[in-house]
Formats: structure tokens, C-alpha cells, sequence
């Protein structure tokens, strides 16, 4: 594991940090990290420990803080399943549910709130939406996805009508309260409390997990190690109106360190109590933890056969009599003794971990998942196997280095002055290969966790892997950027390669969901090699043409109801691949026309859309005898003949619209007055695509095509296409092994590098600003506030300028998400 990034405050907290007050961080599924801090800087009596800061991944300097109104010390953070929405809980009871402003990850506003007046919350969880897919590493060799990731039956924690699942939360108090709040569709807040059991104690520790039932579990347990540790099953449920809360007692356990003769008074507080999965609530990791040590027992959850007295076992059984079963807890493993813990962190990925996937994980030595981290008071990070607690990989803090198990430990290391350096929070990345941590001096750490956890891989195996888990991000949705940690700039080549071969192999329904996520990927990968990176505005500039190509097509509507199956949009597709004429106008004879009319404001509203088509067409066929090398933008359209095929159908639509509304067209700047552009422009495009339209044999584009492109600049003005701006996200500067040491506030630039140099093949400096996403023009110093993609870094304004409904439609697809699925964050008119 290597420091991938440290992040401090701006300007230095000069008071002492508070030891006691609890850190805590998480991540969601779309890499947006909430934490808190301990510090209070004194120049201005600001108090930061009510204070909820939440950073994007890429862009970790861009801190958004917010003045929680929270009274007391925030105790819990937790992220929604689709990691759009976050809860937050104090010590006076207080929770708040926090969402985006606009769609915007450095916007919140708190939307809904509830409390336990005065009782500290010490557990919070959404309840369960129903969802859970699981990942088959023995599967990994599968060319099918539906084998690999498969969804496994699970019910809500509680549906509306027609089986819809109902959002809320529940959290568990210090006093052995269980509170429940669900969200009504009409956005009102049902809530309930009840105790946990008739007999309420004090609540030190708790965790939440939930059942394939639709049952929630609740551990709990008062914080020392010689009481139990109670197990309760929650049933919720809405009646009359009204939520309702049951409750019942399920089978508790003692550690193991209480009943051992050597150990019993060694540890007298249990200090750490979690469920290993949230799915899971059958199998459990405590520790237990004095002002020198620790221990850590996993516990697991069996169904065990009740014995017989002997007096009953000379009875004749009755037919089809079964023995009773009880469950019980029995103790997995244990570690031996520790240095102090100061917090845990356990994996996401939803790997099974059963003997037999234990022994698959040996064979395909796929541990990603398997690994569960435990951070020390001396600065350390230790992962442990999950379910033997083995040691698989130790991370020494910021002045140490990372260790392979089986090397000789840094017995003789120098440990600085001062006070230690310890994380008092961390979490694990989805795809577990990054840890975020929150240490006591109120740093942000980020570190890579190898896939490997320290054992030798080849680099077909190390593809293999990191292959898994990006296709996993891509039938799950969630974000892959904790995977690209790992892809170095030599491996992108590859990855793209086999990504590209398994996407193939699935069947056509599965293609058609995953077409744009998994161009977003390869973008995505492209931009971590200088080799590549032209090839990642082919993927943006293929993103923008997808999208363009469906709202047009929408835009058409069938001439009478009754109708066949197929749509306008179907009927133009299916012709334009069979009719291989280069004639633009022998194409559109074959079209029900009448299809294509549309009034004349939507048509008018749409041609800076329809002016980029044409313009790209014009760049793509000018740039075609440049193209031999695939250092240049553009390159990667010349053998797609489904791209060029979009393209082709386009035109023919924008031709016909043309005859209606000639205001529309796209406006081309000809040496001669006579010139057809888009009928000349349609000719050589069909040529193109005619060489490249069987993707399993294309051919070369012959001479005479070639010749014809290479007049194109004497015969029409080619347009400078405005590519996407340079990537400022951390990602592209954290491939070597060197950590970075990065500031809030101030963004990070590698010393001595022009900012601009990776992309001055793409634009001019000082160029025109473009909006990437409606295509217009803002000039040189924009004065419209915007918002530019975490994921691709593209920039459009945030603020509509159009009225028409045709362009409403097309801006709808973007208001939520970027075109590349990346989420959108606020730029200041300066920086844009």
C-alpha cells in the first residue's frame, strides 16, 4: 500500500486537537467522501467538529464544507445506495438527511430531519432497498456477465404497494432506543421509536445488518468486554398510517478474551463492534481494547443440532421426526495480541466467504474484498483476512513503507518526535482498493491497497483482476475511479483491448444498456497515458454523438397511429445500412417524409446540435489522410462504421429538415457559390463508411478517397473542433509511486509543467470557451456560472438560456449526470 494523496487544512488549527471526540468518514458509491474533524481553529473561534466537509475523489482540494447545525459532536455518516444522499447523527439525537443542490457535489442542502430528543445516536443505516447482486470470483473466467455478477433474491426492509421499496432510515440510541424514519412518496417523514428490549440498558456500541427477509439485526452492547453482546431482530412495518416497530431477542455471545484465564481482565472494553457485510448479519468482528492493546475476535452464527437427554434416546423415533435445532455463536477466529486499535475498516465488495471461496481466492489469487483493515495507535495499518484474521499486508504510516507479509520487519525503524500520527477513521473504496482515512491531527489520507495485498502477480493475472472489478462498476454503475488507482499508463492498452472483447461477447439487450458506460470507461483509461489521450476525446466526442443521435431521433413521430412496431427512428436506421448509394438525396426518396415534419422553433432551437454533426462530419473527412497514427484526435472513427453509420443517418435527417426549415442547417464556409457542402460531405462519408462497415474485415480507405479528403480545405473552411478540456482531476497524477501532498483550497498543478501541454494538439490557448454539452460558443472569459464534470472535467452552464421544448428534452438527459455518468460539481466564472 502506497500514500496516494495527504490533504490539509488551508490554514493550520493552532489549539489542541480533542482525543475524545470520535472521528468519522464515508464513502459512497460514486466516490464522494463525507468526514468531520476534532479542530478548532482559534482565530476565529470556528468550531469544526460540527462542521461536515465532502470532497469528490478527483478533486480532493475542492472541499465543501458544511455548518451541519448539528449542537453536539457528529457521531455517524452515512451514504445512501445510490450515493446521492447522506445522513448525519449527534450526540443530542439530532439526524439529518442531506441531498444536492442542483445536482451538485459541492451543493447541499439538508432536506429531511428527525430526532431522539437528548439520546446520542451510536448507530445509522438506510434501510435496505432490496438490492444486492453478488460477485463470483470462480466465475471470473465467464464470458457471460450474468454469471459473474448475478442478483440474489433479497426483500426490502419494507415496500409500498406493488412491492416498491420504502426509503427511511433507522438508527439505534445510547439509552437502547431503535428510532424509524421513512420518507413518504409525498415527502412527508413517518417516524417511530421503541426500546430495544423491556429491559433497557446503556447502548455503547451497535451496528445494523439486515436479513434476505426483509428483518433488520441489531448488535449491541453496554462497552465492556465481561457483559453480552445482545442480538435483536427489527421488524418495521406501516399500519393504520403509522410506523411500527417489533422487536425481538435474538441469541447473544461473550468474547472469548473474557473466558480465557490469561486474558480476562486484560481487556475490559469492547471498543469496535460491526457486522463483516451489512447483508450479513450472521457473522460479526469485535474488539476488545485496553490503554495498551487489543484483540479482535470474528464470530459466526450456526445452526447446531439440540442434544437429547438419555433418557429420551432409547425412544423409537416417529417418522420424518427431525432432530431440533438451535442457533448459536461460535467463534471463527482470533488474532493474538495487538497493539491498541483505533479504527476499523471493513471491505464492501460483495465476495462470499465460505471455505470454498476461500480456496477459490487461493487459486485465482483474487483477494480484492477478502481483506479487512485495522488502523493502530502507532500510526499503523494492518489488513487482515476477514475470516481467519491473518495477516495479509502492513502499511507503516507516512514515514514508513509499505511491507509484503513474509519480509523482515522494520524492527530497527526510527519513530519521529512528538505526538503519534494515528487514523481515528477509515473506510474502504467499493471496489476495496483504496482506503480513506481521517488521522488525529485532521489530515485526509488516501491510500492504494494492492489488488495483490502483497503477493507476487503477473501482469496477465493483475489485468485479469482490475478487468473484474471495471466491468463490475459497469453493471452495478457505480464509479470505478478507486480501479484506475491501479492501471498504470501500460497496462491501458490492454485493458482496452479485453474490455472491448468481453462487451462483445454479451448478448444485444445487455450491449444496449451498458453502450454508454462502457465508452465512458475506456475514456476514462485513455486519459491515464499520454499515448492514449487523444483516443479519450474520440470516446467524449462518441458520447456526444450517441446522445444527439437519440434526442433527434425522438424528436420523430409516426404520421398515423396505427402504426407497425418499429419507430421513424427504426425505419431511417434500417435504410440507410441497406441503401449504400453516396447520393444524399436517392437516400431520403426512400422515406416516408411526412415523418420528419416538425414546426419551425424546435428545428431552429436544435442547430447548434445539428452544426456540431455537420462540423465533426467536415473534421473527420478533412483529417482522414493525417490519420496514421492514433496520436491524433479523431482517429478511432475511421474504422467504427456504427459511429460513421450514425453519422451518415444524421445527415440524411438534417437534410430533409433543411427543406422545411432551412434556418437549421449547418453553416459551412465554401470557396465556391455552387457547392452542395452536405451533399459532397454525405458522398465521402458514405465511401468511409462503406470501408468500414463490416467491423470483422474493414479495409483501407482506397486512394481516390483519400484524394477527395485532401481537397476538402480548398473546397470548405474545416472548423478547429473545441475538444474537452485538460483533465485537472488528481487521477492522472497519481500513477507513480510518489505520494502527493495536497492542500484545501488549492488546486495541483506538477511543477514546472504547462497545465495545457497535454491538450495544445486539441485547442488553441486562449481559445474560445465552449459549452460542451449544448455547444455554444462563451468566449475567451465566460461571466455565466458553470459546472464541469468530476469524472470527464466537461463544462457547460448551469443556468438554461433556452425556452424551446426540443431543447428542454435534450438538456434533461445531462441535469442529473454528466453524458459520461460523472457527477457535476460548481465552477466559479474565473476558473471555467
Amino acid at each position: 500500500m502506497e500514500i496516494a494523496y495527504v490533504c490539509e487544512w488551508e490554514k493550520r488549527p493552532k489549539s489542541n486537537h480533542c482525543p475524545s471526540i470520535p472521528l468519522v468518514c464515508a464513502w459512497s458509491c460514486r466516490n464522494l467522501i463525507a468526514f468531520t474533524t476534532d479542530l478548532k481553529n482559534e482565530e476565529d473561534d470556528k468550531d469544526l467538529s460540527h462542521m461536515i466537509h465532502i470532497i469528490d475523489t478527483d478533486h480532493p482540494w475542492d472541499v465543501y464544507s458544511i455548518n451541519s447545525g448539528h449542537n453536539e459532536v457528529i457521531s455517524c455518516l452515512e451514504w445512501d445506495q445510490s450515493g446521492s444522499r447522506l445522513l448525519s447523527a449527534d450526540g443530542d439525537g439530532q439526524i439529518k438527511c442531506w441531498g444536492m443542490t442542483e445536482h451538485l457535489v459541492n451543493s447541499w442542502e439538508c432536506t429531511q430531519s428527525s430526532s431522539v430528543e437528548g439520546d446520542p445516536i451510536v448507530s445509522l443505516s438506510w434501510l435496505h432497498n432490496g438490492v444486492k447482486l453478488a460477485l463470483h470470483v470462480e466465475k471470473s473466467g465467464s464470458t457471460n456477465f450474468g454469471e459473474k455478477f448475478s442478483r440474489v433474491k433479497f426483500s426490502p426492509s419494507l415496500t409500498l404497494f406493488g412491492g416498491k421499496p420504502m426509503e427511511g432510515w433507522l438508527a439505534v440510541t445510547v439509552s437502547g432506543l431503535v428510532t424509524v424514519s421513512l420518507l413518504k412518496p409525498n415527502g412527508t417523514l413517518l417516524t417511530a421509536s421503541e426500546s430495544l428490549c423491556r429491559l433497557r440498558g446503556r447502548v455503547a456500541l451497535a451496528d445494523i445488518a439486515f436479513t434476505g427477509g426483509g428483518n433488520i439485526v441489531v448488535a449491541a452492547t453496554d462497552g465492556s468486554s465481561s457483559s453480552p453482546v445482545q442480538f435483536y431482530k427489527v421488524c418495521v412495518s406501516v399500519v393504520n398510517e403509522k410506523c411500527r416497530i417489533d422487536t425481538e431477542l435474538l441469541p447473544s455471545l461473550f468474547m472469548r478474551c473474557t473466558t480465557d484465564p490469561v486474558r480476562r481482565d486484560k481487556y475490559p472494553a469492547v471498543t469496535h463492534l460491526k457486522f463483516l457485510t451489512r447483508e450479513n448479519s450472521e457473522q460479526v468482528l469485535l474488539c476488545a481494547s485496553s490503554q495498551m492493546g487489543s484483540i479482535v475476535e470474528c464470530w459466526s452464527l450456526r445452526k447446531e443440532g439440540l442434544p437429547v437427554n438419555n433418557i429420551f434416546q432409547h425412544r423409537s423415533p416417529v417418522v420424518g421426526e427431525k432432530q431440533p435445532m438451535i442457533l448459536k455463536w461460535r467463534i471463527l477466529s482470533a488474532t493474538n495480541d495487538l497493539d491498541r486499535v483505533s479504527a476499523v475498516a471493513l471491505p464492501k465488495l460483495p465476495i462470499s466467504i465460505s471455505n470454498t471461496d476461500l480456496k477459490v481466492a487461493s487459486d485465482t489469487k483474487f483477494f480484492p474484498g477478502l481483506g479487512l483493515a485495522l488502523a493502530f495507535h502507532d500510526g499503523s495499518i494492518q489488513i487482515l483476512h476477514r475470516l481467519s484474521l491473518h495477516t495479509m499486508g502492513v502499511f507503516y504510516g507516512s514515514s514508513g513503507s509499505s511491507q509484503r507479509v513474509g519480509e523482515e520487519p522494520a524492527i530497527k525503524r526510527q519513530r519521529a518526535g512528538g505526538p503519534t500520527l494515528h487514523f481515528k477513521a477509515l473506510q474502504f473504496s467499493w471496489t476495496s482498493l483504496a482506503l480513506v482515512g481521517v488521522d488525529n491531527h485532521g489530515k485526509l489520507h488516501m491510500l492504494r491497497v494492492s489488488p495483490s495485498m502483497g503477493q507476487m502477480l503477473d501482469m496477465n493475472t493483475l489485468l485479469r483482476h482490475l478487468l473484474f472489478l471495471l466491468e463490475y462498476c459497469m453493471v452495478t454503475g457505480y464509479d470505478w475511479w478507486d480501479v484506475l488507482l491501479h492501471a498504470q499508463p501500460g497496462m491501458v492498452h490492454n485493458l482496452l483491448e479485453k474490455l472491448h472483447e468481453e462487451y462483445m461477447r454479451q448478448n444485444q439487450a445487455l450491449q444496449q444498456v451498458l453502450s454508454t458506460r462502457i465508452v465512458a470507461v475506456k475514456a476514462s483509461l485513455c486519459k491515464l497515458s499520454s499515448a492514449t489521450a487523444a483516443r479519450a476525446c474520440d470516446f467524449h466526442a462518441k458520447l456526444l454523438l450517441i446522445a444527439i443521435s437519440s434526442t433527434l431521433k425522438s424528436l420523430l413521430r409516426p404520421h398515423v397511429l396505427n402504426t407497425p412496431d418499429k419507430s421513424p427512428g427504426d425505419r431511417l436506421s434500417e435504410i440507410c445500412a441497406k441503401n449504400t448509394d453516396t447520393d444524399i438525396d436517392k437516400v431520403m426518396i426512400n422515406l416516408k417524409t411526412e415523418e420528419f415534419v416538425l414546426d419551425g422553433p424546435p428545428l431552429q432551437s436544435l442547430q447548434q446540435l445539428i452544426q456540431w454533426v455537420g462540423d465533426f462530419v467536415l473534421y473527420l473527412l478533412a483529417n482522414l489522410p493525417n490519420q496514421g497514427s492514433i496520436v491524433r484526435p479523431g482517429f478511432g472513427f475511421l474504422r467504427d462504421g456504427a459511429s460513421l453509420g450514425m453519422l451518415r443517418e444524421m445527415l440524411v435527417m438534417i437534410r430533409i429538415w433543411g427543406l422545411l426549415k432551412p434556418g437549421c442547417l449547418p453553416i459551412y464556409t465554401a470557396t465556391s457559390d455552387n457547392q452542395d457542402s452536405m451533399f459532397l460531405l454525405f458522398r465521402l462519408l458514405t465511401k468511409l463508411w462503406l470501408c468500414s462497415r463490416d467491423e470483422s474485415h474493414p479495409q483501407d480507405p482506397d486512394e481516390t478517397l483519400i484524394d477527395e479528403c485532401c481537397l476538402l480545405p480548398s473546397q470548405l473552411l474545416v472548423p478547429s473542433m473545441d475538444w474537452l478540456p485538460i483533465n485537472d482531476g488528481v487521477i492522472t497524477k497519481i500513477q507513480s509511486k510518489h505520494p502527493l501532498r495536497l492542500q484545501f483550497g488549492k488546486p495541483y498543478t506538477l511543477p514546472g509543467v504547462n497545465p495545457n501541454a497535454q491538450v495544445e494538439v486539441f485547442r488553441i490557448p486562449a481559445s474560445q470557451r465552449m459549452d460542451h454539452l449544448r455547444c455554444l460558443h462563451l468566449g475567451i472569459s465566460p461571466t455565466e456560472d458553470s459546472k464541469a464534470c468530476t469524472r470527464c472535467g466537461c463544462v457547460t452552464m448551469l443556468r438554461s438560456p433556452n425556452k424551446t421544448n426540443a431543447m428542454r428534452q435534450w438538456e434533461q438527459r445531462w441535469i442529473k449526470n454528466c453524458l459520461c455518468g460523472g457527477l457535476w460539481r460548481r465552477i466559479p466564472s474565473t476558473l471555467t
